[in-house]
């Protein structure tokens, strides 16, 4: 936990990224978990894991925009992203975090840019998933999520395990008809707002797979976990489900194996595939997820 606490305020310092990454066999962790700098090296992560059976969603890092300019950047990145999608055919959608186009500036320009990536997205015949953020963006990102659902069929949302609130989000989401990407959750929220007992977080997501996999949309259950994954399983198997009627999601370079191993037991697989120069808040949080890997790095000090 004081681990976790620490690497999750680390991410957002940035002005210690230079420090941190220069760190011996940082370049070699950072290289696990992020599709490079460049969309071609991204697309080029994709049509491996397409090889392999799996589907993906593409994301272009970046987040807490303060800069109407920038968010116009985003756009055009996404935009490049969907038509070279188009063009290779690879299995892939999209994921955005609204502070890439604006939440934090304002929400009719956030609205007016997710909008424009949608309708992009749609002409393309793609999805957007609108990633959540920290509990303070939930309400602005649910507004903006339900004024483009009224609008669109391609888009979805994602909600949190840890957060009190998300079984009555996820009631009034099911209420109309929204895809789903169910996660637990990877921001430092205080007790207020979220369970602070991993058994409580399991828990709540297993009540929430649950209640998604019955609603007759189709939705995305993200874990890693071989407990929450086992708990999937075995609630398919009870109610008698079709395994293409929801698909597991997981990280790039987490779980490569398991990944492949699902794919053969006949359930669908999607992998969020991140790239960027934006990639230090993602890259900590993935760390503060997954401790251990903070001892590749150690082994690497003690070697230099």
């Amino acid at each position: 936990m004081i681990f976790r606490t620490a690497l999750l305020y680390l991410s957002r310092q940035h002005r210690l990224k230079d420090v941190i990454t220069g760190l011996p066999g940082f370049s070699q962790l950072v290289q696990r978990f992020i599709a490079g700098e460049q969309l071609e090296t991204a697309l080029a992560a994709v049509k491996e894991l397409n090889r392999s059976g799996i589907t993906a969603t593409l994301d272009h890092l970046g987040e807490s925009i303060t800069s109407e300019a920038a968010t116009y950047h985003e756009i055009a990145e996404y935009q490049k992203a969907l038509q070279q999608i188009a063009a290779a055919q690879v299995q892939t959608n999209v994921s955005v975090k609204l502070t890439q186009l604006g939440l934090d500036i304002s929400e009719q320009l956030c609205l007016r840019n997710t909008r424009s990536l949608v309708e992009a997205a749609a002409q393309h015949g793609n999805f957007v998933r609108i990633d959540m953020e920290d509990s303070s963006r939930i309400e602005m990102t649910l507004r903006i999520f339900r004024t483009l659902r009224a609008e669109f069929e391609n888009v979805g949302i994602v909600i949190q395990s840890y957060l009190y609130r998300s079984v009555q989000d996820v009631e009034d989401l099911l209420a109309i008809g929204s895809r789903i990407r169910l996660c637990k959750g990877a921001y430092d929220e205080g007790e207020e707002v979220a369970f602070p007992a991993k058994s409580d977080v399991d828990a709540n997501f297993v009540k929430l797979m649950q209640r998604l996999l019955v609603s007759g949309v189709y939705h995305g259950i993200a874990t890693h976990d071989d407990a929450m994954i086992a708990a999937t399983k075995a609630f398919v198997q009870q109610e008698k489900l079709a395994q293409d009627t929801f698909e597991f999601q997981m990280l790039f370079g987490v779980r490569r194996d398991l990944q492949v191993k699902l794919v053969e037991e006949g359930y669908r697989v999607r992998v969020y595939v991140p790239y960027g120069e934006a990639w230090y808040p993602y890259f900590m949080r993935r760390l503060a997820e997954r401790p251990a890997n903070i001892w590749f790095v150690v082994k690497n000090l003690v070697k230099g």
